[in-house]
Order: C-alpha cells, then sequence, then structure tokens
C-alpha cells in the first residue's frame, strides 16, 4: 500500500538498489534513475500518475500530427506537380477540336500511366477492388510514395514534351519508381536503426 513509508536508505539496504541513490550532508539528497522516480513519484501521487498519462497522450497525438502535417505536405506536393503533368498532356497530347470527355480521356490515361508505374495497378482497379472504400488509390499512398509519385510526375512531363511513347515512358516511370522507392525504405530503415540505438543509449 503507498501508505506504507520506508526511507530511501533503508530502502537502498534492505534491496540492494543501485538505481537509487541516498546522501546525506548539506548537498545532499535522493536520487533515483527517471524511471524509478516516475514509478516512485506516481505510487505515491495519484494526480503525479494521470499527469504523466495526459503527457504520454499529448506527445503521442503531437507526433502523429506531426506525421500526418508531412503526409499532407507530400499529397499536396504530388498535386502541385500534377499540375504539370496536365500542362504538358495538354500541349503535346491532346488534339484539337476533342470534346470534353475525350479531352479528360487523355488526362485518366496518363494519370493511370503514373499509377500502372508506381502501384502496380489503374485507378479502376483500385476502386474495384476498394469498394467501400472513401477516396482514391492516391489517397492512401505511403509519404515514400507520395515523394516518389511527385518525382514521376515532373519526370513524366518531361517525356511527353521530348515525344517518348508511352509505353516507353512507363518502363521509364517504373524503373525510377523501382529505384526510388528502394532507396526510401532503405534511408527509412537506417533512420529507424539510428533512432532505437539512440534511444537505447538515453534509457
Amino acid at each position: 500500500m503507498n501508505s506504507f513509508v520506508l526511507t530511501p536508505k533503508r530502502w537502498i539496504e534492505t534491496t540492494n538498489a543501485i538505481g537509487i541513490v541516498s546522501k546525506s550532508g548539506r548537498y545532499g539528497g535522493t536520487f533515483a534513475h527517471k524511471d524509478i522516480a516516475f514509478e516512485f513519484a506516481s505510487w505515491i501521487s495519484i494526480e503525479f500518475k494521470l499527469y504523466i498519462i495526459k503527457e504520454f497522450q499529448r506527445l503521442k497525438k503531437s507526433e502523429s500530427d506531426r506525421l500526418q502535417l508531412e503526409w499532407n505536405f507530400q499529397r499536396t506536393l504530388a498535386k502541385v506537380n500534377y499540375h504539370i503533368h496536365t500542362d504538358a498532356i495538354k500541349e503535346n497530347l491532346v488534339p484539337e477540336a476533342l470534346n470534353k470527355n475525350q479531352i479528360l480521356f487523355i488526362y485518366a490515361n496518363e494519370a493511370d500511366v503514373l499509377n500502372m508505374a508506381l502501384f502496380g495497378k489503374t485507378a479502376k482497379q483500385w476502386r474495384d477492388e476498394n469498394i467501400e472504400t472513401a477516396g482514391n488509390i492516391r489517397d492512401y499512398a505511403t509519404i515514400e510514395q507520395l515523394v516518389v509519385l511527385s518525382n514521376m510526375e515532373s519526370t513524366n512531363a518531361l517525356l511527353i514534351h521530348q515525344g517518348i511513347e508511352q509505353n516507353e515512358r512507363l518502363l521509364q516511370l517504373n524503373q525510377l519508381a523501382i529505384t526510388q522507392m528502394k532507396s526510401l525504405i532503405s534511408q527509412n530503415q537506417s533512420i529507424k536503426k539510428v533512432k532505437l540505438k539512440r534511444n537505447s543509449l538515453n534509457n
């Protein structure tokens, strides 16, 4: 029970504790590893325990918000680059005197070139596989995929301006997607290992 009292010095002597130190004198006091200090404080004070829980929840929410912000930034960047992509289509692939539906078909067809190169499926194929899911294939992309998609849109716009045929562009974009995804995933794994190592050293 937390009504039980045992002096820090007696505690150390009784349990042979190594994570807590008690010194007497003018500059003395009780010092403990932060995990032990938090546990003791939580045991003694329900208010402190509630504070720890609330602070943990706040930090996790903040972490989640930062990740969401990063995802939104990459999604916005991909949309901006998409305008560059559609401008290239309009200037080079859309013939004169087509009706609106025919023009939209060309845009959608070129968008699916990117989808096939990166996701391995068209927007329609994804929708058929995810009938009850709102949004489109790009709304469920990872941050890494959005980064690559943004690069692919710029690259495809350049290839269109160069007059390269669609099937050749698809092959080049697919190779670009494979290379960049491998690089980003490898880099993220390295960053995670560094963070884990740093956390273990701090603990």
